[in-house]
C-alpha cells in the first residue's frame, strides 16, 4: 500500500520560496490574541542573550570571545612599541605643562595607535567564500569600529606612553636628574619634567567572525570591548644607553584603564510591504503601512529589511543617567525622532544584559 505524501511545505522550504510573507506571517498573526513573533521565536524587541569569555588566547595580550545567538567572533589585542622618531608626524609636549597637554584622543588618532581589523572567516556564513578579497562588509565594520573607539573615548593615551625617566639615567651622575629650568619671556623659571615620551604602544585588535548570523557590528564591538578591559600590557621604559624600549619581566604587566561601558545595540526595520510595493509607493507617495523594529537581526531578517538603526549607550557611572555616544541610520524612510526615543529605552536594557555579562 503506498503511502501518501504530505503536500504541506515546511517552515524551511516556506521561509525561503515566500521570505518576506513568512516573516510577516509570524509577525502579524490572523488571530488578534496571538502575540507578534519572529521566525527565530523572539518577540520584535528581543535580542539574543550575549555570552562573553576572556582570556581565551594565549599569546595575546588580552583577548574575547563574544557570543549571540549563531554569531561568534573572537578578539585578540597585541601590543607593540612605536617609537617617536618613527611617527612623522609627532609633535613634542612638555608634560606637567597644562597649556601645552594634547587631549588623549588626538594623540590616539592622530598617531593610529588603535589599529583594528577584521576578518571574516571561511565558512562563517555561505556568502563568504575561500580565496576571495576582504569584502565590504569587513572594511565597513573596521572604519566602525576604528570610529567608535576613538569617539566614545574608551581610552587613555597615559596608558600607551612610554617616557624616558631623566632620574633613572642620570643618578650618577651628581644628582642632575633634577627638573631643568628655562626661563619665559619674563624672565621667570619654568620648570622641565624630569621626563618625555618616547614611545607608544601600538595596539593592534583583530578581529575574526567564526559565525555570522546576522548583526555583526554589535558582536564585534563587544568583543573589542571585552578584550580591551581584559589586556595587560608589559611595563615599558626607554634605556637611553641602547636607545631602545625595554620590558620589564620583574614588574607585573599594567592592566588598561577602560573608561565606562559602551554597548552598542542595532535594529532592522522589517515593513509589511515588500519591495516592489515600497518602490511603488514611493513613486505614488502613499503610506508605507505597518513596520516592526527587530532588534539584534539575524541573518534571516536582514536580507529583508532595507533600514537599520544603532545607538550606542553608556550607563555606566554615578547616577546611571544615560548617555547616548551615537546614532548611526542607513537606508530607508521609517526612523524618525520618535523611534529613536522609543529605540533608546531599548537599547538601555540592552546595556543592563551586556553589563551582566561583562
Amino acid at each position: 500500500m503506498a503511502t501518501q505524501r504530505s503536500q504541506t511545505l515546511s517552515s524551511a522550504a516556506y521561509a525561503k520560496l515566500s521570505p518576506h510573507p513568512y516573516l510577516l506571517a509570524n509577525l502579524q498573526p490572523p488571530n488578534p490574541g496571538t502575540p507578534s513573533s519572529r521566525t527565530n521565536g523572539r518577540q520584535p524587541t528581543q535580542p539574543r542573550p550575549p555570552s562573553i569569555n576572556t582570556a581565551s588566547l594565549s599569546h595575546a595580550h588580552g583577548s574575547a570571545v563574544v557570543r549571540t545567538g549563531d554569531t561568534t567572533v573572537i578578539c585578540g589585542v597585541r601590543g607593540e612599541t612605536l617609537t617617536t622618531l618613527q611617527i612623522p608626524n609627532y609633535r613634542p609636549t612638555l608634560l606637567g605643562i597644562a597649556a601645552a597637554d594634547i587631549a588623549s584622543t588626538d594623540e590616539l588618532r592622530d598617531y593610529d595607535l588603535l589599529v583594528p581589523n577584521i576578518e571574516l572567516a571561511t565558512g562563517c556564513a555561505p556568502d563568504f567564500l575561500p580565496g576571495v578579497p576582504p569584502t565590504t562588509l569587513a572594511q565597513t565594520l573596521s572604519t566602525r569600529v576604528y570610529s567608535l573607539l576613538h569617539s566614545s573615548r574608551v581610552l587613555d593615551v597615559q596608558d600607551l606612553r612610554i617616557y624616558h625617566e631623566k632620574s633613572r639615567d642620570d643618578a650618577d651622575g651628581g644628582g642632575e636628574g633634577d627638573d631643568e629650568h628655562m626661563q619665559d619671556t619674563h624672565g621667570a623659571d619654568i620648570d622641565i619634567p624630569a621626563r618625555e615620551v618616547k614611545a607608544y604602544w601600538v595596539l593592534y585588535i583583530d578581529l575574526l567572525f567564526i559565525s555570522l548570523d546576522g548583526n555583526p557590528f554589535d558582536a564585534a564591538w563587544a568583543a573589542v570591548l571585552a578584550a580591551l578591559r581584559n589586556t595587560k600590557l608589559p611595563r615599558a621604559y626607554w634605556d637611553a644607553d641602547r636607545e631602545l624600549v625595554l620590558c620589564s619581566r620583574q614588574e607585573a604587566p599594567v592592566p588598561l584603564t577602560v573608561s565606562g561601558l559602551p554597548v552598542a545595540c542595532t535594529a532592522a526595520i522589517f515593513t509589511a510591504k515588500d519591495r516592489l510595493k515600497q518602490s511603488q509607493s514611493r513613486k505614488t507617495g502613499s503610506e508605507m503601512g505597518s513596520f516592526w523594529i527587530l532588534v539584534d537581526p539575524d541573518r534571516f531578517e536582514e536580507s529583508l529589511c532595507d533600514e537599520t538603526v544603532t545607538v550606542v549607550v553608556d550607563r555606566f557611572g554615578e547616577g546611571d543617567d544615560t548617555k547616548i555616544l551615537g546614532i548611526s541610520k542607513s537606508g530607508g524612510t521609517i526612523v524618525g525622532a520618535e523611534v529613536i526615543r522609543r529605540f533608546v529605552k531599548v537599547a538601555e536594557d540592552r546595556w543592563k544584559e551586556f553589563k551582566d555579562a561583562f
